[in-house]
C-alpha cells in the first residue's frame, strides 16, 4: 500500500447511519456495501451499489479518504491518490471489524 498525505487530516468518527447508506435510506434504494468517510461521519454506498453515493460524497465534499463499513474488512481508499491505504489505527474503532 501506498503512503497518503491525506491520511493526516482524518479525525476519529462515528458513523451517522451505521444501518445503512444514508442517502439510499433515503430514498429507498439499495445498495451492495457500506463505507464509512473518513473525514466526517457519512456512510454511503460502494462503487457497484446503484447508487455510488461513496464517490460522490468524496466528490460533492472533498473528502479524499473512505473506509470499508463491512464487518471483518480493515481498509481504506483515497480518491485523490487513487489507492488502497491504511485504515489510520485511531479510525479502527468507528468501524465494523
Amino acid at each position: 500500500m501506498i503512503k497518503c498525505e491525506h491520511l493526516t487530516s482524518l479525525h476519529p468518527v462515528a458513523a451517522h447511519t451505521p444501518e445503512g447508506c444514508e442517502e439510499c435510506l433515503r430514498t429507498g434504494m439499495p445498495w451492495v456495501h457500506l463505507r464509512l468517510c473518513l473525514i466526517c461521519d457519512h456512510v454511503s454506498c460502494c462503487d457497484i451499489s446503484p447508487g455510488r453515493h461513496a464517490t460522490k460524497h468524496s466528490h460533492d465534499t472533498h473528502h479524499p479518504v473512505v473506509a470499508s463499513f463491512e464487518p471483518g474488512e480493515q481498509w481504506a481508499w483515497c480518491y485523490l491518490d487513487q489507492a488502497e491505504v491504511d485504515v489510520p489505527e485511531r479510525a479502527l474503532p468507528d468501524l465494523r471489524g
